[in-house]
């Protein structure tokens, strides 16, 4: 089954300041920028890696379906409304969202979503990385948060790395 993924800015944003923006590319078989979030990120600074990626045309940026009132009722931002509009609209997308509520709201819809660190472990299991665990450390280095029990259950659990490094 082929796998479509709609992107947030935060897991673009992250990848690409450490270089690995790539494996979005290799781990689906289409992904997609919904214009909002495309927007967000152009917004930024002109070094950021993401907007560079975004103005290479490395990402297909694309328009989304307005949301239905129930989304909107959710109050999220437009990036994460956009992405969960066309997972909506087209339940063959997977919504590659960081932030909690976004996930939530994407749970309650019964819409498949990825976090970042979700997509470094399967990277790590399709061999596309040696270390899952050196990746989220250098995703932390860059400014990324995410608790250290939930890196070193997710890497025992999931691809038999440990944590910390």
């Amino acid at each position: 089954m082929a796998e479509n993924w709609v992107l947030n800015a935060s897991p673009l944003i992250v990848l690409a300041r450490i270089g690995r923006e790539g494996l979005l590319l290799s781990l689906a078989d289409r992904v997609v920028v919904p214009r909002p979030v495309a927007e967000e990120i152009q917004a930024g600074p002109a070094q950021d890696p993401a907007r560079q990626a975004l103005a290479a045309d490395r990402f297909t940026v694309v328009d989304t379906p307005p949301p239905p009132q129930e989304l909107l009722a959710w109050d999220l931002g437009r990036g994460e409304t956009a992405v969960l509009s066309l997972a909506i609209t087209e339940r063959t997308w997977t919504a590659i969202l960081d932030d909690a509520a976004a996930r939530k709201c994407a749970r309650g819809f019964s819409i498949p979503v990825k976090g970042t660190l979700a997509l470094v472990l399967l990277a790590k299991q399709r061999g596309l990385i040696p270390s899952a665990a050196e990746v989220i450390q250098a995703l932390l280095t860059s400014g990324f948060r995410l608790d250290d029990q939930i890196i070193q259950d997710a890497l025992a659990q999931t691809v038999g790395e440990t944590w910390p490094l």
